[in-house]
């Protein structure tokens, strides 16, 4: 978690809705109704992972790890993950798997460079993986490209600010070798159309596919920002929120508000899956509780999201995730669900993985 160790706790107990528990909303013309406690409860039940397995991706080399992003290509599982190299900045990796227990390194993404807005900091987040619950996890290609998102940002240090959000490419998901970038970020703190509780910084995003286009745009992208401090008496809370694209190259922001919003600390790290017709947001807390921890909110129109009051998916419990257990990227595969997070504890920051049952 971090952010300096103060930027790390988010959901649980404040299910207010955005409108106020109106029972019913209009997104584009169309109605949809509040999402109901009684199926907030099933997913809970669906998507809860009580049993830890551990940590499976290890500091790497001395250097702290984070943010994984998993993905399925030709049999094979990948994961990216970042990390950061101690007073420098972010970089970006590659890892495989047969079996989503144990994962093999194999090289580098995105790494520092000499120059550009992004030459300190760039942590890569996998784009466009199908997001249907117990689907394909397949990282699918747009216009002959496979996609990430990531954060950068122009200066050394951990997260210095301003960061913005990028957009990179590869032709093949499943080599590793540097990504593709954008001469400019997409989304920055300095464009006119930056809302209020995004004046600060940017964070982690995910871009999801929508073929239906519910908000009349295929492409989807949900992230955490960081307000100026100069609403909300001086605290700089992070939020979450959306932005629509066509072609993945030049985004819009929806709305004027967050769309999750805890009103202090941390909600962050979106990654969005659809169970049945309801969309599903796992997402992690700091700092509004104890600690941090991975919770969830429901949608049934992408916009409007109803936020689980309920237990933690993912809290400190154990030795190696003591101080924190958040940062999601869950996945149902053969009918296990495996919540992978960013543990924190007596074995540094590491990737550690929490599953529906027990697996030896």
């Amino acid at each position: 978690m971090n952010r300096r160790e103060f930027n790390a706790v988010v959901l649980a107990g404040t299910a207010s809705t955005l409108c106020g528990g109106l029972s019913a909303r209009r997104v584009n013309g169309a109605v949809s109704e509040e999402v109901k406690i009684e199926e907030m409860e099933n997913v809970y039940k669906e998507v809860k992972t009580p049993f830890k397995y551990g940590i499976v991706v290890e500091e790497l080399g001395g250097h702290l790890v984070d943010s994984p992003g998993i993905f399925r290509k030709d049999g094979t599982w990948f994961m990216s993950f970042i990390s950061q190299s101690k007073g420098w900045g972010y970089e970006s990796f590659l890892a495989k798997s047969d079996d989503l227990l144990k994962w093999e390194f194999l090289g580098p993404l995105m790494s520092f460079r000499e120059e550009g807005w992004d030459a300190w900091q760039a942590a890569a987040y996998p784009a466009l993986v199908d997001c249907a619950w117990s689907g394909s996890s397949e990282m699918l290609p747009f216009e002959g490209k496979y996609w990430y998102t990531y954060l950068g940002g122009a200066l050394k240090g951990y997260e210095t600010e301003p960061l913005s959000i990028g957009m990179a490419w590869t032709e093949n998901p499943t080599k590793v070798g540097e990504l593709g970038r954008l001469e400019k970020p997409v989304l920055s703190v300095s464009d006119t159309s930056a809302r209020w509780f995004e004046k600060a910084t940017l964070y982690k995003s995910n871009v999801i596919w929508d073929r239906d286009k519910t908000l009349g745009h295929p492409f989807v992208m949900y992230y955490n920002a960081k307000c100026d401090g100069s609403r909300a008496g001086g605290r700089r809370t992070e939020r979450i929120g959306m932005a629509v694209s066509d072609d993945l190259l030049t985004w819009t922001r929806f709305g004027e508000e967050p769309v999750i919003d805890n009103g202090t600390g941390i909600s962050g790290d979106p990654q969005i899956v659809k169970i049945g017709d309801l969309w599903v947001m796992f997402y992690f807390g700091a700092f509004w509780r104890p600690k941090a921890f991975d919770t969830f909110a429901v949608s049934r129109d992408l916009v409007h999201w109803k936020k689980w009051e309920g237990p933690d998916l993912i809290s400190p419990s154990e030795p190696w995730d003591a101080t924190y257990a958040h940062k999601p990227w869950v996945v149902k595969w053969d009918g296990v669900v495996y919540h992978y997070y960013c543990a924190v504890g007596n074995r540094g920051r590491a990737i550690a993985l929490a599953t529906s049952e027990p697996i030896k």
